[in-house]
C-alpha cells in the first residue's frame, strides 16, 4: 500500500507510482523482457482496479491510433510501443493479503515446472539470465538474489579527531540483504499457503533456509528499492540523467 509514499499513493497502487513518467512496474517489466522474459502474472491488491485499466488501455495509450466518429468499432492502431508479445495476467489476490498468500493465490496461471519472481517497488541490473542459470545449478527449490543495499547516510573515515574521507550514500559490503529477484521451482509452492496471513518472507523462505533448498544469488550491481519519497525522487534523478543502471533495454 505504500504507506511511507502516501503523497502518492493515495490516488494510485505503489507500483503505478512513475519513474521518468512510466510505473515502475513498466520499468521492472522491460527488465525481465529484455532478458527473454515475457510472460507475467501480476498479483493485484490495494488500487488494483488502477493496474486494470493501464493494461486494459494500453495499446490506445501507447500508440497513435484513427478513429471514425460515428463508427466507434472502426479504430486502427499504429503500432508504435515496443512491448510487443508481452502476455499480461492481472489476478485479484487481494485487498490486505500478504506476500506469500498472493503468490499461492495466483499460482493456477503460473505454467510449467519453474518461475520467477519480484516485487513491484525495486529496480535493479541484475541478469536475469545469469540468476536462472545459476538457480538450475544450485539445484534448490527456490534462490533469492542478495544484494548490498546503498546506506542513508554518510559515511565518515576517521583518523584521530579528522575525516580522512567522506562517503555520501556509500553501498554497504557488510551483508546482504533480500533483494527480491526470485526463481522458484513448482514445487516450492507446497511450502506457501492461501491463508491472507501467509508470509513469504517468514515461514515460507524460512523453512526453505533451513531444509537446505534456498540459495542465494549475489549481485553487486546496482539495486534500488522505493520505499519512500526520497527513493522516488532518487530514482528520478537518475533516470533524467542518464544514469539509470537498470535500464537494460
Amino acid at each position: 500500500m505504500g504507506t511511507r509514499l502516501r503523497e502518492e499513493t493515495e490516488y494510485r497502487p505503489k507500483p503505478m507510482i512513475e519513474i521518468g513518467g512510466r510505473p515502475i512496474l513498466w520499468h521492472i517489466m522491460k527488465s525481465y523482457a529484455a532478458h527473454g522474459f515475457t510472460n507475467f502474472v501480476i498479483c493485484l491488491g490495494y488500487k488494483g482496479d488502477t493496474i486494470k485499466e493501464y493494461f486494459l488501455n494500453y495499446e490506445a495509450m501507447n500508440n497513435d491510433f484513427t478513429v471514425e466518429l460515428g463508427r466507434p468499432e472502426s479504430i486502427t492502431i499504429h503500432q508504435a510501443h515496443q512491448e510487443n508479445g508481452w502476455r499480461v495476467t492481472l489476478v485479484d489476490t487481494g485487498h490486505s493479503t500478504m506476500t506469500g498468500a498472493r503468490v499461492r493465490r495466483a499460482a493456477r496461471y503460473i505454467t510449467g515446472d519453474r518461475f520467477m519472481l519480484t516485487y513491484g517497488d525495486g529496480v535493479s541490473s541484475v541478469d536475469l539470465r545469469r540468476l536462472l542459470a545459476f538457480h538450475e545449478q544450485a539445484g534448490t527449490l527456490a534462490t533469492v538474489t542478495g544484494v548490498h543495499p546503498s546506506s542513508r547516510f554518510g559515511e565518515l573515515l576517521v583518523a584521530g579527531s579528522r575525516v580522512a574521507q567522506f562517503s555520501e550514500k556509500p553501498q554497504t559490503h557488510e551483508g546482504v540483504i533480500n533483494g527480491g529477484f526470485f526463481v522458484f521451482e513448482r514445487k516450492a509452492l507446497e511450502y506457501l499457503s492461501d491463508d491472507p496471513s501467509c508470509v513469504l518472507e517468514r515461514e515460507p523462505l524460512e523453512r526453505l533456509a533451513a531444509e537446505g533448498q534456498l540459495s542465494v544469488y549475489r549481485h553487486d550491481g546496482f539495486w534500488q528499492c522505493m520505499d519512500t519519497y526520497r527513493d522516488l525522487q532518487q530514482l528520478n534523478q537518475l533516470w533524467e540523467s542518464g544514469g539509470a543502471a537498470w535500464k537494460t533495454w
